[in-house]
Parts: structure tokens; sequence; C-alpha cells
């Protein structure tokens, strides 16, 4: 364990990388970017990470922030849970703890939005503690080095029991950020850089030439797809209806055209008025179609089919949503949306009406 100590924080001390938050003693700057990097690449986060402290410089200052304005300055980073819980944290931060981040494992693992790997890592970066991480850079890194038989998602026990022995107990910082850039910059998912590797000797994985074969796969299967029917709902006064999404899932919290799922044999057009009479409660005349979207997310895919609609009668009401809204359409991009959302409001505004 003291050879890939060393040889780990020696490669780190000259080949580490520079990043905005390396070296940073505020715990609520540190933490912001533990939040960020869940699931995202460094390359994405940083002029997220940028513009966030510009508008919240404190814990005190997102605290008090209006939650719309939360999710507006995390718009497109995705997996927006991230960016509620981080928003009601800071609040529990300023109440319960006087603002102030908390530095023991048990408190700041109750609080909103951080596990087991996100606590190691601010705590290590703040305090030095030597908390061991897992995340995907770590998993890759580990079942390369021991050449594990089988995908790491079966090994979770296994590889949290190495990463806890492996960790330096007396530099938990430099170590933990030093495994990060081993596996986003040398171990790489694929052709991992081995001849540059400080760990290569070591290495099951290498020794055996797997490098390419490991960390296993789990067999894939092909993602679900939706076929959604959306709908621009455009008054006589040329505003656009909008609705606001519950708090709780994947987009909670976000504003969205209205719409939904085909079902069965369903046209587009005739999902379209049935949604929206169900959702909304009002009669429409759909019109024209916009543009047609693919998107893909974690654990589904989907085709937005989006139209053109008039509104006909009744007054709209939030049936499935917190609020709706008549918005002009130059008034579109003040409100968060999710990523495919923002290419059919490009569309609207591109186009000639």
């Amino acid at each position: 364990m003291g050879m890939l100590r060393r040889s780990l924080l020696h490669w780190y001390q000259a080949q580490g990388r520079t990043l905005p938050w390396r070296g940073e003693t505020d715990p609520y700057r540190v933490w912001v970017s533990e939040i960020m990097l869940q699931q995202t690449q460094v390359k994405t986060v940083i002029p997220y990470y940028h513009r966030w402290l510009a508008a919240f410089p404190t814990v005190a200052d997102l605290a008090q922030a209006d939650r719309q304005q939360v999710l507006k300055l995390w718009e497109g980073l995705g997996y927006y849970a991230r960016c509620r819980h981080l928003h009601e944290a800071a609040q529990i931060i300023v109440e319960q703890y006087r603002g102030i981040f908390p530095t023991d494992l048990e408190a700041v693992l109750k609080l909103p939005g951080i596990g087991r790997t996100t606590a190691g890592g601010i705590l290590s970066a703040i305090a030095n503690q030597p908390l061991a991480i897992l995340d995907g850079n770590v998993k890759r890194v580990l079942a390369r080095l021991t050449a594990l038989p089988i995908p790491p998602a079966r090994a979770l026990g296994p590889l949290w029991e190495l990463s806890s022995q492996l960790i330096d107990p007396n530099h938990g910082r430099d170590f933990n950020q030093a495994i990060m850039d081993l596996g986003a910059t040398v171990c790489l998912p694929k052709q991992p850089l081995c001849l540059l590797c400080p760990w290569r000797s070591p290495c099951l994985a290498h020794t055996q030439n797997l490098q390419t074969q490991l960390p296993m796969r789990e067999a894939t299967t092909p993602l679900p797809h939706k076929n959604i029917g959306v709908a621009v709902i455009q008054n006589d006064q040329g505003q656009v209806l909008i609705d606001r999404r519950k708090d709780e899932g994947l987009l909670g919290g976000l504003w969205e055209f209205p719409g939904g799922k085909l079902e069965g044999d369903e046209t587009v057009q005739a999902c379209i008025m049935r949604e929206i009479r169900e959702e909304l409660g009002i009669e429409i005349e759909v019109g024209e179609h916009l543009i047609t979207l693919d998107h893909a997310y974690t654990h589904f895919r989907i085709t937005l089919n989006v139209h053109y609609c008039r509104h006909l009668s009744g007054t709209p009401q939030p049936l499935e949503s917190q609020e709706v809204r008549w918005v002009a359409l130059e008034a579109l991009r003040d409100y968060p949306f999710p990523k495919a959302n923002g290419k059919i409001i490009d569309a609207l505004l591109g186009g000639d009406r």
C-alpha cells in the first residue's frame, strides 16, 4: 500500500490538473464543485462553477435565493435534483449550522444530495480527512488495478474497502484528488495511457493485457423510447403558454411547453389535444408542425413532436403542474427550461412568427 500511495502522490505533484476549486479552502466552493461534478465532466462544469459563484458567492446568498433563479443558473447542466438539493442544503446549513459547512461526516451525510463519495471528496479537500471516495473514475482505476472479474456495480463493497485501505492517512486531500486525476487523464475508459501510469507495474489488468477489456460492463438493453406530443399554444396577444413541473422527479421545478406521451395508435395531433385538455383544462386547435427533436436521458430517450397551437376556449389550470403562465415570446429565455425545450425556444425565436 505504501508504494502505491507514494508513487501516485509523486505522479500527482508532477502531473495533477490545475482546476478552479483545487486548493480551495472555502467549504462552500468545494461543495458546489463536488455537486456539479457528479455525473458531469470537468470541462462542462468550469463555466457553470464560475457563473454560480458570481451569483451566489456564499452559502447565505444561495440560501436566500429564489428557486427559479437557482434553477436558471443550473439550466443545461442536467440532473436537476442536484440543484434542488444544493439549494435545500444551503438553507439547512444557514438555519442549523449558522452558515458554516459541518466537518463531521455523519452531519454531512444527512444533508440533501450528499452521499458517501461526495462527503469524502468535500471533507478530504477542506479538512484533509482520510475519507475514501468511489466515483466513476476511481471505480475504473481500482477495477483495472485488481483485474476485477465482474462489473464494478456488483462489487461495491470490496471496492469501497480497497479505496479505504489505499487512501493515505496523512494526505487524504491529495490522494483523493490524485486518484481522480489518474482516472480522468490516464486510466481512460477507452485506450488508457498505460505507459504514463504510475501504477502500471502493480496493475493486474496491464500485466494480463486486459486494460481495454476492463472494467467489465453489464449487458446493455436498448433504452426505452417515448414519443411525445408538445404544444406551443399561442393566444390572440401572441403570448405562449408554459407550465412549471412539480418539484419532484427528473426535471422538477423547470418550465416546459405542455404535452405528453402518445398512447396506442394515437396521432400526434390527437395526443396534443387530449393532453392539453387533461393537463390544462382548455380547448385548442393544433396547427402546423414546428420541430421534431430527439433527446436521450440516462434511462430512456424521447422524441418531441412540436406543433404550433391556437387557444380556443377555457382558462388554463395547473391540473398536473405547479403553475401555468402566458408569456411573451421574447421573455421565454428568462425561465429555466430543460435542454430539449430550449431547442424549441431557439426554433420559435428563429422562425418568422
